[in-house]
C-alpha cells in the first residue's frame, strides 16, 4: 500500500467503486486515514512486512460508519447504516496454501465468530482473498454457488464452500457467466486462477445484479480487482442533514477590511445611526442580516485538506502511463512489453518520492510564517479526524439495548437520558450554619466591567443558536459596549433576560472509549449564546469580589486545576 493510495482512490473514483476490501496491505497499526480526494481507509496489521486488511470507503459512506472491528492482520468488519438497513462489510485474507494448519483453521475460527455475532437481520458482504480454488461446475454444492469458477477445487476451496454451507452464504463470483479473463482473479507467470471472492447471504443474492473482475488496472501486481454492484432494498428514511448546516462567515471578521466594511453596512442598515437599536431582538436580527451580506454563508461541509496534496500532474501522467503498460503486458506477454511495464512501475515510484519531498519543502518554508503555521495546526486537527473510525452518531441503543435508527426515536432518546442525566438528585448533606449572607446595594453595570469582560473572551468559538459570536462586539468597539451596558442594566432592573438567551444547542461527543451506540458514553456539550456569556462574566466578577473561597476550592479558579488536587 504504501506510496499507492492515492493511485487507489484514483482508480476507485474512475471504476465508479463505493467500498473496496483489501487483502495484505502490509501497514502496520490500527487507524484510519485519507488516501485521497473523497477516500478513506480503515486497516488493521501488525507486521510491516506480511498479512494486514483494510477496508476503504467513499466519503459519502464514511459517515455512515457505526462500528470498527479489528479482529485480526486477516479479519476486520465494518458496520454501515444506510437507510436504515444495517450493511456490514468484512475484509479477510486466508493463509496461503503452505501455511500450518492452526494458522489456517485460526483464521476461519475467526471468520466464524464474526458471522455469529451479526444479527440474521442485517446484510453481509466478505470480500476476501481465500486463496482457494472453488473450481468450476457446482454439482452436490448448487445451494452456494454457481457453475462459473476456474479449474478444480483444492482444500482450500473446499473450506470456502463448507463456510458457505455453515453460514448460509453465497459465493458470488460463481453465479455469473463471463468469459475466463472477467473470471480469474491472480495471474503470476502461466499461472491462472481464482482465489479472491465475494460472499453475501443466499437470501440477498438476488440485491446483485453483476460480478467480475476487472481487467486493466495496475495497483496491484498480480491480483485483480472483484466488482459486483449491489443495490439494497432499503425504505427511504427522511433524515434531518447533520453536518450540513449553512453558517455565515464571522471569521472573517478578524480581517480589519471585513470589520470596517461590517460596521459600514451595518450603519447603513440603521439608517445612518451609529448608535444601536435598544431592544435586543431588532439588534440581533439588524446584525444576523448585515452579517450573512457581508460575510457570505458556508456551503455547511468541512473543507477537507487532503492526505495526498502533493499529488501533481507529473504523478498523474506516470501512473496513467504505468496502467496503460499493464493493460499493453496482459494482452501481448513479450519480454519487451514486460521490460516497458516494469520500468514504468520504477518510474511512478520516483515521480511520487520527488513530489513528496518538493511538497514537503514548501510546507517547511511556509512554516517560518503566521499562514504556515495555521496549516501545520490544521493539517493536524485533519489527521486526528481522519484517525477516528466513527464520525457521526448515527444509532443509538435505546436502555432495553435496541438500536434505534430513525430521526425521531434518536432525538427521544437523547432528549431521556439527557433529562435523567441533568435531574438526578443525589444525597448530600446541607449546612446552613455559619454561613454569613451579604447583603449590599446593586451598582449599574459600568463600561469598564464589559470592556473586561469583551477581553476575557476568546474568539473562534461555536455560537449559540443565536448566531451571534463575541467576534461582532469586539469588532463594533464603544458602539457595542454603550448597547451591551443598556441590555444588561435592563436585564438587572427586570431580572429577566432575553428569550433567546435561554436556549442552547446540546451537543454529544463520544468519549473514544467503551460502546459508541450507548448514550452514557458520550459527553454533553452545551452551545450557547456568547452575550449571556458576556452578562454572566460581568455577574461573575463581581461575586468573586465579595464571596470568600476557601484554599482547598480548586474547581473554576484561576491558575488552578483539579489535578492539582
Amino acid at each position: 500500500m504504501t506510496g499507492k493510495g492515492r493511485e487507489l482512490a484514483d482508480m476507485m473514483e474512475r471504476r465508479k467503486v463505493d467500498i473496496l476490501c483489501l487483502q495484505e496491505t502490509r501497514w502496520k497499526g490500527s487507524k484510519a486515514r485519507s488516501i485521497g480526494s473523497g477516500f478513506k481507509l480503515f486497516y488493521y496489521g501488525v507486521d510491516s512486512k506480511r498479512n494486514g486488511v483494510g477496508v476503504v470507503l467513499k466519503e459519502e459512506f464514511v459517515r455512515n460508519v457505526l462500528e470498527v472491528k479489528r479482529v485480526s492482520d486477516r479479519v476486520m468488519t465494518l458496520k454501515l447504516e444506510i437507510e436504515g438497513v444495517m450493511l456490514n462489510v468484512v475484509s479477510g485474507y486466508a493463509p496461503q496454501v503452505g501455511c500450518e494448519l492452526e494458522e489456517k483453521e485460526r483464521f476461519w475460527s475467526e471468520l466464524d465468530e464474526v458471522m455469529e455475532s451479526i444479527p440474521t437481520g442485517e446484510r453481509v458482504v466478505i470480500e476476501a482473498d481465500f486463496n482457494g480454488h472453488v473450481g468450476e461446475g457446482n454439482t452436490g454444492d448448487e445451494e452456494v454457488m454457481g457453475k462459473f469458477g476456474v479449474k478444480k477445487r483444492n482444500l482450500e476451496g473446499q473450506m470456502v464452500v463448507d463456510f458457505a454451507k455453515r453460514m448460509d452464504m453465497a459465493v458470488v463470483n460463481t453465479y455469473f457467466q463471463k468469459r475466463e479473463e472477467h473470471r480469474v482473479t491472480y495471474k503470476s507467470g502461466g499461472r491462472r486462477t481464482q482465489v479472491d471472492y465475494i460472499l453475501c447471504r443466499r437470501g440477498n443474492l438476488k440485491e446483485i445484479s453483476d460480478c467480475k473482475v476487472v481487467v486493466g488496472e495496475s495497483v496491484a501486481r498480480q491480483h485483480r480487482m472483484v466488482v459486483c454492484r449491489m443495490t439494497l432494498l432499503v425504505c427511504k428514511m427522511k433524515r434531518s442533514k447533520i453536518g450540513i448546516e449553512k453558517k455565515t462567515k464571522w471569521w472573517k471578521l478578524k480581517k480589519e477590511e471585513c470589520c470596517e466594511e461590517f460596521r459600514q453596512k451595518l450603519r447603513q442598515a440603521l439608517g445612518g445611526q451609529v448608535v444601536l437599536p435598544d431592544d435586543w431582538e431588532t439588534t440581533a436580527e439588524v446584525i444576523r442580516e448585515t452579517g450573512r451580506k457581508v460575510l457570505g454563508v458556508s456551503s455547511g461541509r468541512r473543507k477537507e485538506d487532503k492526505e495526498t496534496w502533493w499529488w501533481n500532474e507529473e504523478v498523474q501522467d506516470s501512473i496513467q502511463r504505468k496502467r496503460l503498460a499493464k493493460k499493453k503486458w496482459d494482452m501481448d506477454r513479450t519480454e519487451e512489453n514486460r521490460q516497458e511495464y516494469k520500468e514504468l512501475q520504477r518510474r511512478v515510484k520516483r515521480e511520487v518520492s520527488k513530489a513528496k519531498q518538493k511538497a514537503y519543502d514548501e510546507l517547511y518554508t511556509r512554516l517560518d510564517t503566521r499562514e504556515g503555521e495555521k496549516d501545520l495546526y490544521r493539517l493536524a486537527r485533519q489527521r486526528d479526524r481522519d484517525g477516528k473510525d466513527v464520525q457521526q452518531v448515527r444509532v443509538i441503543k435505546d436502555r432495553d439495548g435496541r438500536v434505534l435508527t430513525s430521526e425521531e426515536s434518536l432525538q427521544r432518546r437523547w432528549k431521556e437520558y439527557f433529562e435523567e442525566l441533568m435531574n438526578e438528585e443525589n444525597e448530600r448533606e446541607k449546612r446552613v450554619e455559619g454561613v454569613n449572607s451579604v447583603e449590599q446595594k446593586v451598582d449599574e453595570i459600568r463600561k469598564d466591567e464589559v470592556r473586561k469582560a469583551l477581553k476575557r473572551m476568546k474568539s473562534g468559538k461555536a455560537v449559540g443558536p443565536d448566531d451571534i459570536p463575541v467576534e461582532v462586539w469586539k469588532c463594533l468597539g464603544e458602539a457595542a459596549v454603550e448597547f451591551l451596558i443598556c441590555l444588561f442594566n435592563r436585564v438587572l432592573e427586570s431580572e429577566r433576560m432575553p428569550e433567546e438567551w435561554r436556549r442552547s444547542v446540546l451537543v454529544p461527543i463520544f468519549k473514544n472509549k467503551g460502546d459508541v451506540q450507548s448514550c452514557s458514553n458520550y459527553r454533553g456539550i452545551k452551545l450557547m449564546s456568547h452575550t449571556m456569556k458576556l452578562w454572566e462574566r460581568v455577574v461573575e466578577a463581581r461575586l468573586r469580589k465579595v464571596v470568600e473561597i476557601c484554599e482547598q476550592q480548586y474547581g473554576f479558579m484561576p491558575r488552578k486545576s483539579k489535578t492539582d488536587v
